[in-house]
């Protein structure tokens, strides 16, 4: 049984009657044998099915992945991860982010299990980007979640008003308003530089 909720004319959440019972491993064959649909789940195992990107974002999305990724590869400090990572996070939620970054070091801790399916850790380093039929509140929330569990770093990004809002593990949030500007990994990924004019 499902119970869709429209919202402004587009399928954002979905209830699966009984998954408020799963357990973390069937969640994940959940997720699995749903592959082409993002799914999330709250602190109160509601799931949720995210808003698909589109191509703008989608492209968007690859041109912050390669970019992060180039600079790992160079610094070799940890592993770069795409929108189909998982993290369960301490409040119990299961959250994907646009692009994440995990240190080696935390890499190193994971076991086996978790490197094959959702880890029980949040990334030090994530990016959201803004679709076009999100809430920006709902992705503001959702960063906010993010620090309170563990991430040191977060960009949201915003397309549409050509806005990033910067996260920060000390609470502080930063907006960088213009695509003219450049991002910085700050101490969380030294040397990362991002050229904003890669979203023109």
């Amino acid at each position: 049984m499902l119970k869709i909720v429209n919202e402004e004319g587009y399928y954002r959440e979905l209830y699966v009657a009984g998954t408020e019972s799963m357990t973390d491993d069937e969640f994940f064959v959940f997720c699995e044998k749903n592959r082409r649909i993002r799914i999330e789940r709250d602190t109160n195992n509601q799931i949720y099915i995210l808003s698909q990107l589109g191509l703008e974002i989608s492209r968007l999305n690859c041109e912050f992945s390669s970019t992060v990724g180039n600079w790992n590869r160079v610094s070799k400090t940890g592993k770069v991860f795409g929108s189909d990572a998982g993290y369960y996070l301490p409040d119990t939620s299961m959250r994907s982010p646009d692009v994440s970054w995990m240190s080696n070091e935390k890499w190193a801790s994971l076991s086996a299990k978790e490197k094959r399916q959702f880890p029980r850790t949040a990334p030090e380093f994530i990016i959201e980007l803004v679709p076009p039929f999100e809430k920006l509140k709902d992705i503001q929330n959702k960063m906010t979640k993010w620090i309170e569990n563990g991430v040191l770093l977060g960009w949201l990004i915003n397309p549409k008003t050509e806005t990033t809002t910067i996260y920060r593990a000390d609470g502080t949030v930063e907006n960088v308003i213009g695509f003219d500007k450049k991002l910085s990994g700050e101490d969380v990924l030294p040397g990362l530089e991002i050229d904003l004019a890669i979203l023109k």
